[in-house]
């Protein structure tokens, strides 16, 4: 279930344009400059490009430090990093690439956290602007292992990270990127649609492009109005990837085979259909197929499994492995964050990927589980929230701690590979 609210905190304009300086105006030692002002690299040389740039979604996940408790009875939260492009640039920095976020925040102190933890995540946040107009997005949560986490947006009057201008882009690096990574959130309202649409013009196929199907009713007045741009985007995209329900906004098909033959008809080379407990399907234009099972886990919170999912997808990708290999390697991706309660500050290293790849346990959270209600068969054990603050939990190696099957619900649940990102 996923709801969003008005709370209605600031004014909102009427109308018109919430400017702000064009990002190469900004102080590049302020609080919302480059990740690293002295970074030698050139992002529009394609020799020294990144290696992932995503854009759209980002905002402050407020997650329940306790599970099985309705929203209303939660008294501890910590805060992360959220958003589903936000997360798969997480993901990829956290598997060893350079990785970018065109977004955009309010100019708030939940702004200024949001710039932090991204650099702290090794994402570079250049491209990452504030609207004054407009607060920046918060996302609660509740946790009912292993399958229900309702999610409550808070997102009005407006987003910022709908406020994206195309003349805002620096179209060249995105060009010049090995993968860009869109979302179908970006493509709701104006002018972030438009946006969108340019960088994959502007692009026009130009290495790897992903299209994370990424729907969300509550963004949309009708699934109807998304179907014409969902066509356009699929239309410049090299890859597409969804759930079943996301496939059938993008397509009209809801069988997962039908699904992935109708994105290769819309003009993507590569098809990755979730498919839950069923595991997940990739389809190539060359007719190369793999179905590959989910990975069995004691599932925490599913929530940011499939942005996990997202970030290794880039990195096998860029590796030129084959799909088979690369959806064995996400859905391990998935299986590991499904087990933690958080999203960015819980994504997995390489070689905590390679250690479920070979049959071995779900690596220990970097922290503590969360607190468990009294009465629903699992242990307390409060721990501090991955990722609150700034610096906790994203500027080091994971030590060691209680693994998250200590409070297992269900022993050999499947992943929620792909479920859905916050």
């Amino acid at each position: 279930m996923t709801q969003a609210y008005d709370p209605q905190p600031y004014d909102a304009p009427a109308h018109g344009r919430q400017d702000t300086p064009a990002p190469d105006a900004r102080d590049p030692h302020g609080p919302h400059g480059p990740h690293d002002p002295h970074d030698p690299h050139d992002p529009h040389d394609p020799h020294d490009a990144y290696d992932v740039i995503a854009m759209g979604r980002i905002g402050v996940d407020l997650y329940p430090l306790r599970t099985g408790v309705p929203l209303a009875r939660v008294d501890v939260f910590g805060k992360f990093l959220g958003g589903s492009a936000a997360n798969v640039a997480v993901a990829a920095a956290r598997l060893g690439r350079r990785t970018a976020l065109v977004t955009r925040t309010g100019a708030d102190a939940f702004g200024d956290y949001l710039h932090e933890a991204l650099r702290d995540f090794g994402v570079d946040d250049r491209w990452v602007s504030p609207v004054p107009a407009y607060p920046t997005p918060v996302t609660f949560c509740e946790i009912f292992p292993p399958d229900d986490f309702p999610l409550w947006f808070y997102r009005r009057p407006k987003a910022p990270d709908l406020e994206i201008h195309r003349d805002e882009l620096d179209l060249a690096a995105i060009r010049a990127a090995r993968i860009l990574w869109i979302t179908g959130t970006g493509l709701c309202a104006e002018p972030s649609r438009d946006a969108t649409l340019a960088a994959l013009a502007h692009r026009d196929r130009a290495g790897t492009t992903v299209f994370d199907l990424d729907w969300r009713p509550m963004f949309w007045d009708d699934p109807e109005a998304a179907r014409p741009h969902y066509r356009r985007a699929l239309a410049h995209a090299t890859v597409a990837v969804g759930n079943v329900a996301e496939c059938e906004i993008a397509t009209g098909e809801s069988e997962p085979e039908a699904a992935a033959r109708a994105l290769l008809a819309a003009g993507v080379e590569l098809a990755v259909v979730k498919k839950g407990p069923d595991g997940v399907l990739a389809l190539h234009r060359d007719g190369t197929r793999a179905d590959v099972p989910p990975v069995p886990v004691d599932v925490v919170n599913g929530l940011g499994a499939g942005d996990a999912f997202g970030g290794a997808l880039c990195h096998g990708l860029l590796a030129g492995w084959d799909p088979e290999r690369i959806v064995r390697y996400a859905n391990a991706a998935g299986a590991i964050v499904a087990a933690r309660l958080a999203c960015s500050s819980a994504m997995p290293y390489p070689d905590e990927v390679e250690q479920v790849l070979a049959g071995g346990p779900v690596p220990p959270s970097p922290t503590p589980p969360p607190e468990v209600v009294p009465g629903t068969g699992t242990p307390l054990g409060r721990g501090t929230p991955p990722g609150a603050g700034a610096s906790s939990g994203t500027g080091t190696r994971p030590g060691t701690a209680t693994p998250p099957s200590a409070t297992a619900v269900r022993p050999g649940a499947p992943a929620a590979v792909p479920g859905e990102p916050s």
